[in-house]
């Protein structure tokens, strides 16, 4: 019996991540710039057949190490070359993931805390957006929770493997997080001769077999440009300087987990706080769970460049927190609990109504349909967990969330996703610009473009900053095609403007062309 409700739990584990992972991979062209990157970059090792040193616009790049490139490399070669196969290792990885939590939290737990958790992993937003999106950061966190769940179950050799697979996915911070999460969890529960038995000597070889390799093949093949480019900008640079305005603002992740881990944030007090009191069998589980997230969220608060992206590491052992804990007050029959989650969940709910709203009415007025469908959508549901949570049925609210998060997010993803598109891909964009292309003369283009433009087009463009782009356009050249967002080409002076001729305008992003002089 029990084998029986371990595979139906994962079956229907399976049907919900992957209906909302799966179902609309490569409808909607890459989003800029991100997605292209890495679609462009996985691309060029096909086009060069270098799977060592990776490249955008030919040239050798030292953004991210390789894993993810590889994998959309091995799923160019499986299903071409397109959306569906860029995105597909994150939608992989994102159902694996929620397994993954499922059978640790049913060996930590119990079989329904581990359910609970899995679903409730799968449904948050954050978690489904970047199941969805051709970028690194489900990748490391797949990799981040097979490590520090394998310590959990004193399964030391696929800690060592796991860490080892994090930091092949994006550098140093893979081994950091599981280094830090540990030590701390054994220093604050006086468990440190737990590393006695933690084959550190042993497991230290694996993991130096698995993850130094091709930092050795970068370095022998271009010595101390990949290791000031990598090491130094992308690592200790970007984690003492902010690369974005956002990365000033020291609260920054508590409105983005808010909202990423929707609905489930409506119990995230409740949950962590549980946690911490935990006195019983669970003491020690939870201790690390929290410690695991609070760690992952500390650390990028502290970064002084901020990616929405980033804290995803923290949601696995948020889920598992939550699956714990409502699994807790369901067979303690801890009825406030619903009632306050509800209330709380519509606060929450009402705050994303207000944001779709003002998305509707001030940044884009033929979203405004959506959004309208949207906030029934969220007041709906809204409402049925209030109803639920008062008829002290904790199956049904549960469930509720479940099936009205599915319910939004595909239509999010039908509905909404598609009148957006222009203004977050180039893609429609480079359709119009080989319609007015010469094939002959020079491109120059914004960076935010770029990526975009290279992989859609197969022309790279020479990358060009604001205040180069009006230098080269007021210039007294041949004909020159100019990409740049409609607000910058506004900024330029009118002597520099009547040089140019505007093509195309579409959303944010202009094409502009200089005649022969």
């Amino acid at each position: 019996m029990t084998n029986k409700k371990k595979w139906l739990s994962i079956a229907l584990i399976l049907c919900v991540a992957g209906i909302l992972m799966f179902t609309f991979l490569g409808t909607y062209p890459l989003l800029d710039p991100d997605e292209p990157v890495y679609a462009e970059t996985a691309r060029e090792m096909l086009q060069f057949q270098d799977f060592i040193s990776p490249r955008i616009y030919g040239d050798f790049w030292y953004d991210k190490p390789p894993m993810y490139y590889w994998l959309v490399a091995a799923a160019f070669k499986i299903f071409g070359i397109g959306e569906f196969a860029a995105r597909f290792p994150s939608a992989l990885l994102a159902v694996s993931g929620a397994v993954l939590v499922y059978l640790s939290g049913r060996e930590l737990f119990n079989e329904r805390a581990g359910l609970l958790a899995a679903l409730v992993l799968a449904t948050s937003l954050e978690y489904f957006y970047l199941g969805n999106a051709a970028v690194t950061d489900m990748t490391l966190t797949f990799f981040l929770t097979a490590a520090l769940l394998s310590f959990l179950h004193r399964k030391y050799y696929l800690l060592y493997g796991s860490a080892a697979l994090a930091v092949v996915t994006k550098g140093p911070v893979g081994i950091f997080f599981c280094g830090v999460i540990i030590i701390l969890y054994l220093v604050l529960t006086g468990k440190l001769t737990m590393m006695k038995r933690m084959k550190v000597v042993s497991g230290g070889v694996l993991f130096a077999l698995i993850a130094l390799p091709w930092y050795a093949a970068m370095y022998s093949l271009h010595g101390m440009a990949f290791i000031d480019t990598f090491l130094g900008f992308h690592n200790v640079t970007r984690f003492l300087q902010p690369e974005h305005a956002a990365g000033a603002i020291w609260y920054y992740y508590t409105p983005v987990l808010i909202l990423g881990f929707f609905p489930w944030s409506a119990f995230l007090v409740q949950a962590f706080f549980t946690g911490l009191k935990e006195k019983g069998e669970y003491h020690n589980t939870c201790v690390f769970l929290v410690i695991w997230a609070a760690v992952v969220f500390l650390f990028f608060s502290i970064s002084q460049t901020k990616l929405v992206s980033y804290i995803l590491p923290m949601y696995p052992p948020l889920a598992l927190l939550v699956g714990y804990y409502f699994d807790k007050a369901w067979a303690e029959e801890h009825h406030r609990a619903l009632k306050y989650s509800a209330s709380v969940f519509g606060i929450v709910a009402a705050l994303l109504i207000s944001g779709l709203v003002y998305a509707g009415t001030v940044v884009m007025a033929e979203l405004m349909p959506s959004v309208k469908i949207m906030t029934v959508i969220l007041a709906v549901l809204a409402v049925s967990v209030l109803f639920q949570s008062f008829r002290r049925n904790f199956r049904a609210v549960f469930t509720t969330y479940v099936l009205g998060m599915m319910i939004f997010l595909v239509f999010l993803m039908s509905q909404a996703l598609p009148v957006i598109t222009s203004a977050f891909s180039v893609q429609p964009f480079v359709n119009e610009f080989k319609q007015h292309y010469d094939g002959q003369a020079p491109v120059y283009v914004a960076k935010f473009y770029r990526p975009g433009l290279m992989y859609y087009s197969g022309m790279a463009g020479a990358e060009l900053s604001q205040e180069e782009l009006a230098a080269v356009a007021a210039g007294e050249k041949d004909r020159a095609y100019f990409i740049m967002k409609k607000k910058n080409y506004e900024k330029l002076s009118p002597e520099i403007q009547n040089k140019l001729h505007l093509l195309v305008v579409r959303e944010d992003k202009t094409l502009l062309i200089r005649e022969n002089n």
